[in-house]
């Protein structure tokens, strides 16, 4: 398998835990090590005020939609999930559940309330906590709060040689928690560095070169053709964020970890629910080695597609929005295709192709989406209106609520 390697020539000097380099390859000249900054020692109360954040700006999950702080799970560093994983750090959210680094202690003793390392090889894993659920699911369950592991599942045991799978992260365990408001799913995945746009940022320009991109697509074809071909899965969801970078040497979590203990997660106190917010530690620094994997995400919005069926519901992020998706006319693979060339875009000019996507009021906007397409690529084929025209006709077996909040009967409204 062809992967990301031989790019740089590169003179390297390692002191301690920071790394410099001279890179004459056009990918990693780009990338700069994070330098190293001195700051005085304070005292512990000082350290403290520093930690806690004002309770009335926002941060991270806070800022989504319809937040609800009761829905997440109340999580704190040095908590042990399912008797096995150890929280170490946050270091993701989202509007559905936050995601933690952890330590599988599995292998360790507990001696008086504090676990010792065996001398075997430490493993560290990523917890995604999940919000409250509605229900007490079972294995096998098909419902909305299950429905991420249910298809990740799918898609790890449909063909466990085929090639395209390395480059598709699943889940390796799950289990249910016990929260103030109810249960919470928990998803165990191999641990990854960063998604795309932040590797992107490392960029100067925030730019790939073209040759990067070749390569970078032809490991994720591999990925998507597995998901299409063999699984009939659309992932439905394909943008930087979930598109993420395998670590490309052992240390570097190792040495994340370390420094944990030296700079904990600035927080806020305490809210109405009694759950802590804490600000992510998601800066891995700078790339150790010329090797790296990406490997295709959050399969929460991914749906099965049979032979000759279609999909009519909304998908795909505003920007990354299919035609056929904006015209209702039924989608299937190649709504992934579309994502894929808009990532291309992205990744190659380090900006969206199509930014007149949202109105005034930051609401999408599928009129001027479309104007957009068409001004690029001229009006659409005829054969795609004609399906839309009929698509539009269909009823609903039961009225349904709008993104307005009005009832409505047809597909059309």
């Amino acid at each position: 398998m062809r992967l990301f390697r031989n790019y740089a020539r590169s003179t390297t000097t390692t002191t301690g835990d920071d790394t410099s380099s001279e890179c004459s390859s056009s990918f990693f000249r780009f990338f700069c090590p994070l330098r190293s900054i001195k700051l005085k020692s304070k005292s512990p109360e000082q350290a403290g005020r520093l930690l806690l954040l004002p309770p009335d700006e926002p941060i991270e999950e806070e800022t989504c939609p319809g937040y609800n702080s009761f829905d997440y799970f109340p999580a704190n560093p040095g908590d042990v999930f399912d008797g096995r994983y150890e929280v170490i750090a946050k270091i993701g959210w989202g509007g559905s559940s936050t995601v933690w680094l952890a330590r599988n202690v599995t292998r360790k003793k507990r001696r008086r309330d504090i676990w010792h390392a065996s001398p075997e090889k430490e493993r560290f894993v990523t917890l995604k906590i999940d919000n409250v659920t509605t229900s007490t699911s079972g294995i096998g369950s098909t419902n909305e709060d299950t429905h991420e592991r249910d298809i990740e599942k799918h898609i790890a045991r449909k063909d466990p040689l085929n090639p395209g799978l390395q480059f598709i992260r699943t889940h390796i365990d799950s289990f249910e928690v016990k929260g103030p408001q109810g249960n919470h799913l928990c998803l165990v995945y191999e641990p990854m560095r960063e998604p795309v746009w932040l590797l992107r940022q490392r960029m100067t320009e925030r730019k790939f070169s073209l040759g990067f991109v070749k390569d970078f697509m032809y490991l994720l074809l591999l990925g998507i053709d597995y998901l299409h071909s063999e699984c009939r899965v659309v992932h439905t969801d394909l943008k930087l964020e979930n598109i993420l970078i395998a670590f490309e040497n052992p240390t570097v979590i190792k040495n994340f970890v370390r420094r944990q203990t030296k700079t904990p997660m600035q927080r806020k106190a305490p809210d109405a629910s009694g759950r802590t917010v804490y600000l992510s530690h998601n800066n891995f620094g700078p790339l150790r080695a010329t090797s790296i994997c990406p490997k295709i995400t959050d399969f929460g919005h991914a749906d099965r597609v049979s032979s000759g069926a279609f999909g009519i519901s909304p998908i795909q992020p505003d920007h990354y929005r299919a035609p056929e998706v904006i015209l209702g006319c039924g989608w299937r693979y190649s709504a992934d295709i579309w994502n894929l060339g808009l990532l291309i875009w992205n990744l190659l000019e380090g900006k969206d192709l199509f930014r007149q996507v949202h109105d005034d009021q930051g609401q999408y906007d599928p009129k001027s989406h479309l104007a957009e397409m068409i001004a690029l690529f001229g009006p659409p084929p005829r054969e795609l209106l004609d399906e839309s025209e009929a698509v539009v006709q269909w009823k609903w077996m039961q009225p349904v609520k709008n993104d307005e909040g009005k009832v409505d009967s047809s597909i059309e409204n």
